[in-house]
């Protein structure tokens, strides 16, 4: 009989404990009241028969949600959605009371997809899947605050994490960044020919300037001291020549046979 006794003992001591675990708090429940007052993480002791203990996270949980959201042309757009999120800790007695302990699907959720559809109904289908996702982003998790800030939620991040268009939209867009890769591939081909006409116009510039430059120079005292110079350069040479000269420019005729 002792045995049994001590067994029921130890069963008692066992039920009328839990752990509180690090990033949770707890809140007593006495008979259906809930207590003000928080318990930290660690060992809490209660009475099994009247009390329980509800454990609440307070750090940051991630939500993901699949959800259709209507754009401005009034298309649907299939998304997947991560909510990041936190709960003050003082809060947690008073959302337990005011929203339950199913407070996420209660309001968290019902409050993201109204102001889910009301901003991207804002924007066109394309807009969600280019630069401007961080601003709808931004603007979702601005609305959500708006709503639950004073109820004790810390939205952290509202990420867009995968868009999915309607099939022809896709396409289209596809179309488009196909056009406008050809149209930069056109215009850098465009610029380097440029580029290359400019540089042959500078390159015949500089020649004709050469050009005229030289033949400035070639006045009748450097075309007579060149014929000089021809002159004794024939008068040099060992080969047998024939020259024709009317006394200022030779003409030669090379009568050397192979």
């Amino acid at each position: 009989m002792r045995k049994y006794v001590i067994l029921l003992v130890a069963i008692l001591g066992i039920a009328s404990c839990t752990v509180v675990r690090q990033g949770e708090v707890g809140v007593k429940r006495k008979f259906g009241k809930l207590s003000p007052d928080i318990v930290e993480a660690g060992l809490v002791s209660f009475n099994p028969f009247s009390t329980r203990v509800l454990k609440v996270p307070i750090r940051t949980v991630n939500q993901e949600i699949t959800l259709n959201l209507p754009s401005k042309e009034g298309l649907t757009i299939e998304s997947q959605i991560s909510i990041l999120y936190s709960i003050e800790r003082n809060k947690v007695p008073f959302i337990l009371e005011d929203v339950g302990p199913d407070y996420e699907r209660v309001f968290i959720l019902n409050v993201f997809r109204s102001a889910a559809s009301d901003v991207s109904a804002q924007y066109l289908a394309k807009d969600m899947h280019s630069g401007m996702r961080a601003e709808i982003e931004n603007e979702i998790l601005e609305k959500m605050h708006e709503s639950l800030r004073p109820r004790g939620f810390m939205i952290e991040r509202v990420l867009m994490k995968s868009i999915r268009l309607p099939e022809e939209l896709s396409r289209a867009i596809e179309r488009k960044l196909a056009a406008e890769q050809e149209a930069q591939q056109m215009e850098f081909v465009l610029e380097r020919e440029r580029r290359e006409a400019e540089r042959r116009k500078i390159e015949a510039e500089g020649t004709r300037e050469a050009q005229k430059i030289l033949a400035e120079g070639l006045v009748r005292e450097i075309i007579e001291l060149r014929s000089i110079e021809a002159f004794r350069e024939l008068a040099n040479s060992p080969n047998a020549k024939i020259i024709i000269t009317d006394g200022k420019t030779p003409y030669l005729i090379n009568t050397q046979k192979d």
